[in-house]
């Protein structure tokens, strides 16, 4: 997909599709109102009949006779008051969605140059091709027949009121579109079934990455190097699995040399079954999606490549699968991590932590300037915060104020929960040094507080995912969350 801005009046752009708006006011927006007079008032008249209500997301497909746009889309653009990003998001997913089904291979959206509350031009071009990519998407079914024709949309333009916000706007897309390519991968991978997405496919993809971005390194350790390593932790989840564990090392070297990394640790049981503490059968099927965490590492590391981003990076990802047999981890036993810290296993259903933990320890040989752990970590985690908002827990207030801002600014939103001494108090143990599980009271916080065990002397923040990460239902299928909140996360560091 190409995107590109432009400036100047609706009425004079040459495109496929013109992207207007209308508020619920019955308000055109300034491009509407040059479309509607070189159109006769067609526009205009479909407003008064209340044929078109300005809906948030409502779309009116309009075949035009005359003029230099073969098509102009009406988008509803809500309350004009309330017009902010949440809102311009929305609209231009409904309209990007709406193009998609049509013959055009071109479109310009008005939309981005009608006045967007706690925006700018960098972020109105950004959300812009986030949003086309997002809507665009599709997943990558195994199916018997052919799959579907790709839209025949090739390119994207947005306006901008002034000829001075060019430069801007087009920074903007430029982020967008590298944003909505990482949040495709990350969609792609987690929605392939877990026969497919396998530990050692996500290697063979982690090196193809490699291959496809000159920045990008890619190394992997197999089950002998880990157990040379000491990862007792990891190693235990993946003890009841046909299926070899795999360590996923990706690096981006878009910084100063010498300079130190962002890492971010993903989580990538490729499939949960709880192991011996098997789950209910319900649901299991998206287990195949307790690898996002993984899964988004790719996407921040590709829109990373994508972006050019000029900030050494590197994702540390522990692939397994977690599932019962004679050889699997049992509820009681103790396992010893790399870091030397012996762990009693009260439940085998909490086994991200158990890799995740490994996975830090060994994030220290690369001197971070920080940490940040992404998972699809606990069901508690969707009681707190449902399915809108991802949690962030750090032991540096002004981290987890950091990744909140992101999540605000990308539309990717991420609340700071607590980690009081009390919650940690709740993972003691009897027979180890600590417990993996202690019911399910705060379970978000103590899963968080256990990790936390393992970052002394680290700037670390852990992003429960496990609300925000798929879509259940009708819908089911990978958000592609929390990408843009990483990747906003990385532009915006000091």
């Amino acid at each position: 997909m190409r995107f590109y801005a432009v400036s100047g009046s609706a009425a004079r752009q040459r495109t496929d599709c013109a992207i207007v708006g209308l508020y619920e006011s019955g308000t055109l927006s300034g491009a509407a109102l040059q479309l509607d007079a070189a159109l006769g008032g067609r526009i205009g008249r479909l407003v008064k009949r209340r044929d078109v209500r300005g809906k948030l997301g409502e779309c009116t497909l309009l075949d035009v006779e005359r003029g230099r746009c073969a098509r102009v889309l009406l988008v509803g653009l809500g309350k004009k008051d309330g017009f902010g990003r949440k809102q311009y998001k929305k609209a231009l997913l409904a309209a990007a969605a709406a193009v998609g089904k049509t013959g055009a291979t071109d479109a310009v959206s008005f939309v981005s140059a009608e006045p967007v509350a706690t925006t700018d031009t960098y972020y109105r071009g950004r959300l812009a091709a986030e949003s086309v990519g997002s809507a665009l998407y599709r997943v990558p079914a195994i199916r018997s027949t052919r799959a579907p024709a790709a839209p025949a949309l090739k390119s994207f333009g947005i306006a901008v009121a002034e000829k001075d916000q060019l430069r801007e706007a087009e920074r903007g897309l430029a982020h967008g579109r590298g944003i909505a390519a990482g949040a495709a991968l990350t969609r792609d991978l987690a929605n392939l079934p877990a026969n497919v997405c396998t530990p050692s496919y996500l290697a063979r993809q982690a090196r193809e990455l490699a291959r496809q971005y000159p920045g990008v390194r890619a190394e992997v350790l197999d089950e002998p190097e880990l157990k040379r390593l000491k990862m007792g932790s990891f190693l235990s989840v993946t003890a009841g699995t046909d299926e070899p564990a795999r360590l996923i090392v990706l690096r981006h070297a878009g910084g100063k040399q010498g300079e130190a990394p962002v890492v971010l640790v993903g989580k990538g049981v490729t499939f949960d079954s709880g192991g011996i503490s098997l789950k209910q059968p319900p649901g299991m099927d998206e287990m195949k999606f307790d690898m996002t965490g993984a899964a988004s590492v790719f996407g921040a590391i590709k829109a990373a490549a994508e972006i050019g981003l000029k900030r050494n990076l590197i994702g540390v990802i522990p692939a397994c699968e977690n599932m019962p047999s004679g050889r699997a981890t049992k509820p009681g036993d103790i396992v010893k991590s790399m870091s030397g810290q012996t762990i009693e296993v009260i439940n085998t259903d909490a086994e991200g932590r158990l890799i995740l933990c490994d996975a830090l320890t060994y994030s220290r040989r690369f001197k971070p300037a920080a940490v940040v752990d992404i998972a699809t970590l606990t069901g508690a985690c969707v009681i707190a915060l449902g399915a809108h908002t991802s949690a962030v827990m750090s032991n540096d207030d002004d981290l987890a104020a950091a990744i909140a801002d992101a999540g605000r600014r990308a539309e990717d939103r991420a609340w700071h929960m607590p980690m009081a001494e009390e919650y940690h108090d709740q993972l003691k143990s009897n027979f180890a040094d600590f417990a993996n599980a202690c019911g399910r009271d705060g379970g978000a916080i103590t899963a968080a507080c256990f990790l936390a065990k393992f970052t002394d002397g680290l700037r670390w923040a852990h992003l429960d995912i496990a609300g925000t990460a798929y879509l259940t239902g009708s819908q089911k299928g990978s958000t592609g969350r929390p990408v843009p909140l990483l990747v906003d996360f990385l532009l915006n560091l000091p």
